[in-house]
């Protein structure tokens, strides 16, 4: 792993809910090594854009799952995933991932009121710093993307880079959790200025920890003996029916119930290679919004842009929760298959999703 010569920057210890601001370009590109990275995280193109905006914290970053190597969860340091913002692809040829965008707290300022915490990047003055200037935009940009040896364009993003800014957790290491609970990553944020509230509110965070330590380890115990994980889905394939709904932003559609879903799967719990995940399963017989259809995207494993054979779609606020795999605050959207869903009968009746939930 390359290792950054910047300075360690200063951490900000930011918890859920609290208000940044996102430094200058130039600010941030202070902090930048020749790769655009910093502590090995890129940053991308696409986040200029943010520069001198503020935001919720949504939450603390403190780890993230990964799928380059199988599934586990990683650690890293100083970091956060802000309320909203995602990745639109613009610098990475239109990928329609919208990964939610981990954020370096040197690359951010805390607003307490109207007023902005003015410090230094880096927690020093940045015009001592041995290596400011030696980053771009253009290099920023220019890192995106590369040629392999056939002569294939691949790319480069924070999802792609993900095992290279993070560290390997054990899964039986409490202190994720413990940071769950101290970054407010677990708050329902309903609670309100009474003890009555916030008790009731750290109660019910510490029930959503519990339980996650509790699948977390099932489940750790079910891989190792190549058993399926909590909760099971058993493919009964082929699909029944492959149905073309040609759905359009704006739809409302229902999504259909797990034996319905089950049904349209194979024994690897794939339908025409999409796989269902469990994450999914909270939402069965809930009535959302389709917010867009998914073509084309990066495939963090090699790099390539890959394009959908089928329909996929993405439902507004519909985002993966994590309650089956360890609190991931990641936030990914699912992407489902038509023939899981079908237009909803009911206009009226829509499912609520916690905001603090989605980051849409």
């Amino acid at each position: 792993m390359h290792e950054s010569r910047l300075p360690q920057a200063k951490a900000l210890k930011l918890k859920a809910g609290e208000w940044v601001e996102v430094r200058a370009k130039e600010e941030i590109l202070a902090t930048l090594d020749e790769r655009g990275c910093l502590d090995n995280m890129p940053f991308m193109p696409e986040m200029f854009q943010y520069c001198g905006q503020r935001f919720q914290v949504f939450k603390s970053a403190h780890k993230t799952c990964d799928y380059l190597r199988g599934w586990s969860i990683r650690r890293l340091s100083n970091a956060v995933h802000l309320s909203g913002v995602r990745c639109n692809g613009s610098g990475h040829d239109g990928c329609e991932a919208s990964c939610l965008i981990f954020w370096k707290e040197a690359w951010l300022r805390r607003v307490r009121g109207d007023l902005v915490e003015i410090l230094p990047a880096e927690g020093m003055s940045l015009q001592h710093s041995p290596v400011v200037g030696s980053c771009t935009e253009e290099a920023v940009t220019s890192a995106t993307r590369y040629l392999s040896p056939e002569g294939l364009t691949l790319y480069r993003c924070q999802v792609t880079d993900v095992t290279q800014f993070t560290s390997q957790m054990s899964f039986w290491d409490p202190r994720q959790y413990i940071q769950d609970f101290v970054s407010g990553n677990v708050s329902s944020g309903l609670a309100g200025a009474t003890w009555a509230d916030r008790f009731l509110d750290a109660t019910l965070a510490c029930v959503r920890i519990f339980q996650a330590t509790i699948i977390g380890c099932f489940n750790e115990v079910q891989a190792r003996r190549k058993r399926k994980p909590y909760p099971c889905i058993h493919g009964r394939g082929p699909s029944e029916s492959n149905e073309a709904l040609n759905l359009q932003p704006g739809e409302l559609v229902e999504v259909r119930s797990k034996e319905e879903i089950e049904r349209t799967l194979d024994q690897d719990q794939k339908d025409r290679g999409l796989w269902f995940d469990s994450e999914m399963l909270p939402y069965c017989g809930g009535v959302y919004r389709v917010l867009r259809k998914v073509g084309r995207i990066i495939d963090e494993r090699t790099g390539k842009m890959v394009r959908m054979k089928h329909p996929s779609i993405v439902l507004e606020g519909v985002v993966c929760r994590a309650d089956f795999h360890r609190l991931c605050p990641r936030s990914i959207y699912p992407y489902w298959r038509e023939s899981w869903l079908k237009r909803a009968q009911d206009p009226g009746t829509t499912y609520l999703v916690n905001e603090r939930d989605c980051a849409d």
